[in-house]
């Protein structure tokens, strides 16, 4: 999975572009992740962009296993002291070919996620490339490793109205990849995207 790394680099600036000239009343705002904001979400990717496995099992000795605790740990280290200094923290990793755990895939929807966790609540649109959205979508759609995906659309039919992402068998659900990905996650936000007579359980399972 290796020829990934190029689109996780490429998603990393583009989410880094998107937030160059913020205010700091919207890096602030809550992001889709309960109880953070959208700079500790940033500072959130840039521990994961630097971080080896190595360091990352060090952290979690240091932490004696607590594994929200490493997360929170590692979060502080790249928050700085300002907006910008947690921007440059991320700019600075965004090239890295490094992931604590897990395949590349699972960077590239990491940086996916957490970057919609981020825009949505501020209203920025991103156009990613069908093909990029259709890669996360085969993957969550099989697996339940690091976020339960797989598990949450169990008898659900999902299937993307703008492009070749489809999986399962059941209650139907449709809609734009992006939409389909972020439910998968566990993002309730992203079902008023989507139609079918089983988007009511998604949303529950949400």
């Amino acid at each position: 999975m290796n020829e990934l790394w190029p689109t996780v680099h490429t998603e990393r600036a583009a989410l880094a572009a998107d937030l160059a000239d913020l205010t700091d009343r919207q890096w602030a705002t809550e992001s889709l992740c309960t109880g953070l904001s959208v700079r500790e979400v940033l500072a959130h990717l840039a521990s994961a962009a630097g971080l080896s496995w190595a360091r990352w099992m060090a952290g979690v000795i240091r932490c004696r296993f607590d594994f929200d605790k490493q997360v929170e740990m590692r979060l502080a280290e790249q928050l700085g002291g300002s907006p910008a200094e947690t921007l440059e923290n991320f700019r600075r990793v965004a090239a890295n070919t490094t992931t604590p755990v897990g395949p590349v895939v699972a960077c590239l929807g990491e940086t996916v996620v957490h970057g919609e966790d981020i825009r949505r609540p501020l209203g920025i649109g991103r156009a990613y490339p069908v093909e990029t959205l259709t890669r996360l979508a085969e993957y969550y759609s099989g697996t339940d490793l690091v976020v339960v995906a797989k598990g949450r659309i169990g008898g659900l039919r999902l299937a993307a109205t703008d492009g070749p992402f489809a999986t399962g068998s059941g209650l139907p659900v449709s809609g734009p990849t992006l939409a389909l990905v972020m439910a998968m996650t566990g993002r309730a936000a992203y079902c008023d995207d989507l139609e079918g007579e089983g988007v009511a359980v998604l949303r529950e399972r949400c």
